[in-house]
């Protein structure tokens, strides 16, 4: 027999049509690197794949990945209120947010093409330091940049205030880079005023480990070092402030005051939550200096183990703390909210 063919009603169309129009800013940035990942084309001024950097979190894409995940919450938090003001019937209106759809994966396709070379050519000429990261500094900017434009088209400007928190941290990022190619080795005064104190701290928990800690100063770049020898050898490093985690506390500042901006709790909840939350990153830093001093005694200072420690695991303990932050702020309220709750006492018995 000829089977029944069940034509969508128009309540269903506009669900799936508004089902979409929410993901789609999601998307364009998740399939454009999630392509760049797989297809894997040689990142030249990187000196890495694209595979490869997606492994690295201090110059690296795998905050990428973190500036993905703060989209997804957003949409979870805010699915029910959020609107698109995306309006079919308005055809330049459609291809602008088409455009800006695209935009990710033009900007990506374009640095392989070779805008990457002309960042690199051009940061050279101005005498930046680290020429060669620059196009990738950049890159988390245009991110920032585009995103912003996506959800003002799709969203408006509550779209705008409400997905602010991707937008800050990806710029940050990029920030925090281009802060680190100018100004190398410890040059930018204002971040390097927390190491001393950062380093000195991370001397008592070796301390406590069985280490002991000859503080000192490099006489080249005028940053704090440590001497540390114990049980499984001996390692000096000097310390800088993307060594430091200062990027980390700087990102959480930003992040737990712009997500703790919009919580529905008192204002003493909130200066209690982002006081907690700081303590909690300051002292993860403190324990990714003493962990490199531990694997660079076992193992070696120019080690690999060394390495991936520096550049992708130590700053992965403070940025997973951080990301993780809203939702255990979300979760703690609502648990504390229930507790709070009234109970109602059930009737007398007749």
């Amino acid at each position: 027999m000829f089977g029944l063919r069940i034509e969508p009603t128009p309540l269903q169309t506009r669900r799936v049509q508004n089902f979409l129009l929410k993901v789609l800013p999601f998307v364009a940035f998740a399939a454009p690197l999630a392509a760049l990942y797989l297809l894997n084309p040689t990142d030249t001024y990187l000196n890495v794949t694209a595979q490869a950097s997606f492994e690295l979190m201090w110059k690296g894409r795998t905050f990428q990945l973190f500036f993905l995940w703060l989209i997804a919450l957003e949409f979870i938090l805010s699915w029910e209120t959020i609107q698109s003001k995306i309006n079919f019937k308005n055809k330049a209106n459609v291809a602008t947010y088409v455009l800006a759809l695209l935009l990710p994966s033009l900007y990506l396709i374009s640095e392989f093409m070779g805008l990457d070379g002309v960042i690199a050519s051009w940061s050279t000429q101005s005498g930046i330091a680290f020429a060669n990261s620059m196009p990738l500094a950049i890159e988390y900017l245009v991110f920032s940049a585009i995103f912003c434009l996506t959800v003002y088209v799709a969203f408006g400007k509550k779209g705008l205030t409400g997905f602010a928190l991707p937008a800050l941290f990806v710029a940050l990022v990029g920030i925090l880079y281009t802060i680190d190619n100018v100004f190398p080795y410890g040059e930018f005064t204002p971040f390097q005023l927390l190491v001393p104190t950062t380093a000195w701290l991370a001397a008592g928990v070796l301390g406590i480990m069985g280490y002991s800690s000859i503080p000192g100063v490099d006489p080249s770049s005028g940053m704090p070092t440590l001497d540390v020898s114990g049980p499984l050898g001996s390692a000096k490093f000097a310390i800088a402030w993307p060594c430091a985690g200062i990027e980390s506390l700087l990102i959480f500042t930003a992040v737990a005051l712009l997500f703790l901006k919009g919580m529905p709790i008192s204002w003493k909840a909130k200066v209690g939550y982002f006081a907690f939350g700081a303590a909690v990153t300051y002292f993860i830093n403190v324990l990714r200096i003493a962990t490199i001093f531990t694997i660079g005694a076992q193992y070696g200072v120019d080690s690999l183990q060394v390495q991936n420690f520096h550049y992708y695991y130590g700053p992965l303990y403070a940025m997973t703390w951080i990301v993780a932050y809203p939702l255990l702020i979300v979760g703690s309220s609502a648990a504390w909210g229930k507790l709070r709750k009234p109970q109602l006492k059930p009737p007398n018995p007749a």
